[in-house]
């Protein structure tokens, strides 16, 4: 197999800030690359710290730390070139690839493009490197990318094909959002057509916050052929035997190039020259893998159960626990936290007033016991009572209102805690993104815990979730009226929430238009949303930034999250 190269894709699930546990991770990863034949495995975007590692970057001891680590891989990596993702602190900081060869820190490339829109900062943390680089294993000429830099068209990634880089490998930290793999996918398919190269895509998995990775690491030849794809949502050593002579090929027959390349090596580093084989090539081929994308339904359950468990893990948490109230939002989040932690890890509660039907109390046991899951009852009434006669001088002459309704979400908050604090639970928020958006919840009440799973899933899509998940499970988890029973939070007697918000398909309109794009008043109009419905919802929104700004952090799977990625002034008078 002569001009073939064999790399080698460790999509690994860093932990912010956890160097060592990062640093044996790689090398692990790379005595398995080495064992498999790769002659180059490459690591995500600041693998070795964590993706975003944000203000630790400001600590020069974390730096230096992150730095001895990199120093300690170096000197077992031999038989094998491997690109390692770390932050260089030189005259200020880089977001760089390390290129560990022959038992030594060789060579690091710094990062172009630093991405300072939506979620990412790294204008505040980084300098920006100063144009591409390229180094050869094998006799093979190798371009080096890094996240944004293969995003945007042009150089560095266009001045090292020209320069004669046959493979161009990309190591990223690419935040998920619904749809986002196959997005990505198309336009790394795109840029190997347009470069002639072959694409190597190294993504980062797990969850980090409000942020989750999916990995969907790719290779992707000249032609813009998958040639293998790692698994979404779970780590994974991709190797893929590269054919290097295929692209040359095709650049011959292109004349256009020759004129630009002429002078291409002078735009671009050269980082150095190693050698792994005799030059005898690979012996034997290796049957690619090539693992399927998920559905849009399926992709986003994935990414919310590997939210929900890395955070939970990840901050040392064993157990978790939230309200089941017999509606179709704490359903969903008691699916997904089964699925995320295990049945024996979750306790669920209900927590009845006066005003909860039979059907929810009903339906919340038989989810629990489909589930598997410890259920505790716990009745609000004598809790209502007490605040009712506590309150009751000061509220003479008052009609009971909002007030009232209030306070039940309270209790039912401050039970959810003491369970917290007695056992050290982890609580489970159950609000969904479009009562999020407009302040349908109530502040130390619902919103009170500590992640919160569904923050960013609109209410129509929580039920589509839900389905699907009952569906994948025979239709045997969950009781089928809560499908179909008009939503609501129970508060008082024959309570609907279309009794205080538009319909959810028309909330949902208004909000995907105002929340995900911007859109103003006379644009939503002119989709067809009633006026009427418009103002009240933009108002319900521009009221409700206070509340928003004190959720619990919850998993970002739209293009527009309530939370880091959606930054507006608490104090603001600008409405529309």
């Amino acid at each position: 197999m002569i001009g073939t190269l064999r790399i080698a894709l460790a999509q690994t699930n860093a932990v912010v800030g956890d160097i060592a546990g990062n640093e044996a991770c790689i090398a692990e990863q790379i005595a398995a690359a080495r064992d498999g034949g790769a002659q180059l495995v490459c690591f995500p975007e600041l693998a070795l710290t964590g993706y975003p590692p944000e203000d630790l970057l400001l600590k020069e001891h974390f730096l230096a730390d992150a730095h001895a680590a990199l120093l300690r891989l170096a000197a077992a990596t031999r038989g094998i070139v491997a690109v390692v993702g770390y932050p260089e602190r030189a005259e200020d900081v880089h977001n760089a690839a390390a290129i560990l060869a022959e038992g030594e820190l060789a060579a690091s490339y710094r990062k172009l493009h630093l991405p300072n829109y939506g979620v990412f900062d790294e204008l505040r943390y980084f300098q920006p490197g100063a144009r591409g680089a390229t180094i050869e294993i094998d006799g093979v000429t190798i371009g080096l990318t890094i996240c944004e830099d293969i995003w945007q068209p042009g150089p560095p990634l266009s001045d090292e094909a020209l320069a004669g880089a046959r493979l161009i490998v990309n190591i990223s930290a690419s935040p998920y959002h619904a749809g986002k793999g196959a997005e990505r996918e198309r336009m790394i398919a795109q840029r190997a057509r347009d470069e002639l190269a072959t694409v190597a895509f190294c993504g980062l998995v797990g969850g980090q916050d409000e942020l989750v990775f999916d990995g969907h690491s790719v290779v992707v030849d000249h032609e813009g052929v998958v040639l293998a794809r790692a698994p979404q949502f779970q780590e994974a050593l991709l190797f893929a035997d590269v054919d290097t002579v295929a692209a040359g090929t095709a650049r011959l027959r292109d004349s256009r190039r020759r004129a630009p390349a002429r002078t291409a090596r002078a735009t671009i580093d050269e980082l150095g020259t190693f050698g792994v084989r005799d030059g005898t090539g690979i012996t034997g081929p290796r049957a690619p893998v090539i693992a399927p994308v998920l559905g849009d339904v399926e992709e986003v359950y994935a990414a919310l159960v590997l939210g929900t468990r890395d955070y939970v893990r990840k901050n040392g948490f064993e157990h978790v626990v939230l309200g089941l109230s017999g509606g179709i939002d704490s359903t969903l989040v008691a699916l997904i936290a089964t699925d995320a932690v295990g049945a024996d890890a979750v306790t669920c509660v209900t927590m009845p007033s006066p005003f909860s039907s039979t059907g929810t109390r009903t339906d919340a046991h038989t989810l629990a016991a489909n589930l598997g899951v410890q259920l505790l009852e716990l009745p609000i009434a004598p809790m209502m009572e007490g605040f009712a006669t506590a309150l009751a001088d000061s509220f003479a002459g008052r009609e009971p209102d909002l007030t009232e309704e209030n306070l039940q979400a309270r209790i039912r908050g401050n039970l959810l805690m003491a369970l917290s604090n007695k056992f050290g639970w982890l609580v489970l928020t159950t609000g969904n993104k479009s009562e999020m958006s407009v302040g349908y919840s109530t502040l130390y009440g619902d919103s009170a815990g500590g992640f919160a799973v569904i923050k960013d899933v609109p209410k129509q899509l929580v039920y589509r979730l839900a389905r699907a998940r009952d569906e994948r499970a025979g239709g045997e988890l969950v009781p089928p009226e809560l499908f179909t029973r008009p939503p609501s939070a129970e508060l008082r007697p024959d309570q609907r929430d279309d009794d205080s918000l538009p319909p959810y398909e028309v909330l949902d309109a208004i909000l995907e238009g105002y929340v995900e794009h911007d859109l103003g008043r006379e644009q939503l109009v002119a989709r067809g949303l009633h006026p009427t419905d418009v103002d009240r919802v933009i108002g319900l929104v521009d009221r409700a930034e206070y509340k928003r700004r004190q959720q619990p952090p919850g998993i970002k799977i739209t293009t527009r999250a309530l939370g880091r990625d959606r930054r507006v002034p608490i104090t603001n008078r600008y409405r529309g």
